[in-house]
């Protein structure tokens, strides 16, 4: 995507891996066995029952994906079709209605778009950084999915994750596969990250 937005006046070589608000969110909601329309959002809050599902039985999934601006000036993000299809690999495993593979590269360049000015300028070794998520919203007391969801996509402009730089460590090569069969180990999802 072109950019000839002017960016926003931050000291870009000086973020760091943290949240910034910017000015555009990206969200959709599924009810009644569809997704709706979806679209852009200034509203960055989510306002949720006690009961949402999120909050009992975890059904939570997420991406993490980079827009970067080129030398020549060019928006990009790094084959997000990639991460539209895990989230739709990780929603599948935990009972949740996929959020179609299309409506996702679309959104993401959607909300990459409104954000331009936020997508940190070619040289500064920052990115924006592309969040899609999607959340069991319905009220749920006994262990079923959510008859709600909420997907959405948050952006922030971000420094390195490693602010010292990525140093060579020593890996041990195994047959073995530290996944439990059948489990959750090869999906994004937040209870994968519980102990981190």
């Amino acid at each position: 995507m072109a950019n000839s937005v002017e960016k926003k006046d931050i000291d870009w070589t000086a973020l760091g891996f943290a949240y910034t608000q910017c000015d555009y969110s990206y969200v959709a909601h599924y009810k009644d066995g569809a997704w709706d329309e979806g679209g852009l959002t200034t509203d960055h809050s989510i306002t949720l029952s006690e009961c949402a599902n999120i909050f009992h039985y975890c059904q939570e999934v997420f991406e993490g994906l980079k827009a970067y601006t080129t030398v020549s000036g060019d928006i990009v993000c790094f084959r997000p079709n990639l991460n539209a299809q895990r989230m739709v690999d990780s929603a599948s495993r935990l009972v949740m209605p996929p959020f179609p593979e299309d409506r996702f590269v679309a959104a993401v360049k959607e909300v990459v778009s409104a954000n331009a000015a936020w997508v940190p300028p070619f040289g500064t070794g920052a990115t924006l950084y592309v969040r899609p998520f999607m959340i069991g919203t319905g009220n749920t007391v006994g262990v079923k999915p959510s008859p709600t969801y909420e997907f959405r996509i948050m952006v922030t402009p971000v420094g390195a994750y490693y602010s010292n730089g990525v140093a060579p460590v020593a890996l041990t090569v195994s047959p073995y596969d530290r996944a439990a069969p059948h489990g959750t180990g090869k999906i994004k999802a937040g209870l994968n990250y519980a102990m981190s």
